[in-house]
């Protein structure tokens, strides 16, 4: 496939691209220069847009989202941060059939969270999208459970805005189970102070951008050092300037500014968000202060 310019990772924004596939895989990639010279060449599709890897979603809930139209939107990737595992993990080993028509999933399975914490009594949220526990104990069996029955990544509720929340036990006792494996913990926080437990836990995600208070510039700092953010603004906006965007947005600019990752991710599947490319999140992340090539980085 050859196209007039593309994007094949950092600082290769190239002209007049060639992309070729074999066996499902990735087998060549660089100019049309290059690639004349090699002896598979010829046949090309001339593509007139621009080539780049597969669009990844860090935070979607697909079980609201039509895989079909996901995939054909652009987007090749997924991970759902919260559903039912007797439902999510299925589809997860289903989208790695060649037949399946819609992004590779990866899913945290339910939202870890206290008795009756978000999101058990969430209207949008499927029965069994939250497990709760009772104390570390039970938080940690929770945490393996979920890991063997499949989960790529751990997500923990701190949304003091909605209902009771996890202690802080109970939250260090997931992370290290986490951590322990090799994989991750991600956390919804709203309400004051949330974020600074979760960053005192260690836990490693923040599900959102935080919108729901103004952090402080050390907890920024601290934050930018050991742990990455998944952007969702456009959850607060949907084309209008909200006090929630402007929060969110604040602290993603300074938490960017000192040096922190941020992944692309849209919360696909809770309200009207694009199934596929959401073009919106990707002028947030451009307000906030990224430049086109790390919104690439970011989207990747």
């Amino acid at each position: 496939m050859r196209a007039p310019a593309g994007w094949l990772g950092p600082g290769r924004l190239v002209e007049d691209v060639v992309v070729a596939v074999e066996g499902g895989r990735v087998a060549f990639a660089s100019t049309w220069r290059e690639w004349a010279n090699d002896p598979r060449a010829g046949g090309e599709t001339y593509v007139d847009g621009f080539l780049m890897p597969g669009i990844v979603d860090r935070h979607v809930h697909i079980g609201l989202a039509d895989p079909v139209s996901v995939v054909t939107g652009g987007v090749t990737a997924v991970r759902d941060l919260a559903w039912a595992p007797e439902v999510i993990l299925p589809l997860v080993t289903a989208s790695e059939s060649p037949t399946f028509n819609g992004p590779l999933v990866r899913a945290a399975g339910a939202m870890i969270t206290a008795p009756g914490g978000y999101p058990t009594r969430s209207s949008w949220a499927l029965p069994g999208t939250g497990v709760e526990v009772r104390g570390p104990d039970e938080a940690a069996a929770t945490a393996r459970k979920q890991l063997e029955q499949g989960a790529a990544v751990l997500k923990v509720s701190l949304n003091a805005d909605a209902g009771p929340t996890l202690t802080d036990e109970e939250l260090v006792a997931i992370c290290d189970v986490a951590h322990e494996q090799g994989t991750i913990v991600t956390a919804h926080t709203q309400g004051s102070g949330q974020a600074a437990r979760a960053l005192g836990a260690g836990v490693d995600e923040f599900a959102h951008c935080p919108w729901s208070e103004r952090l402080p510039d050390d907890l920024v700092g601290s934050i930018a050092r050991r742990m990455r953010i998944v952007s969702t603004l456009d959850i607060h906006s949907y084309g209008r300037d909200t006090p929630e965007l402007r929060t969110a947005s604040d602290n993603l600019r300074r938490f960017l500014a000192a040096g922190g990752t941020v992944a692309y991710g849209t919360d696909m599947g809770n309200g009207p968000i694009t199934e596929g490319i959401h073009a919106p999140e990707a002028w947030h992340l451009l307000g906030a202060g990224l430049t086109h090539e790390r919104i690439l980085e970011a989207m990747t």
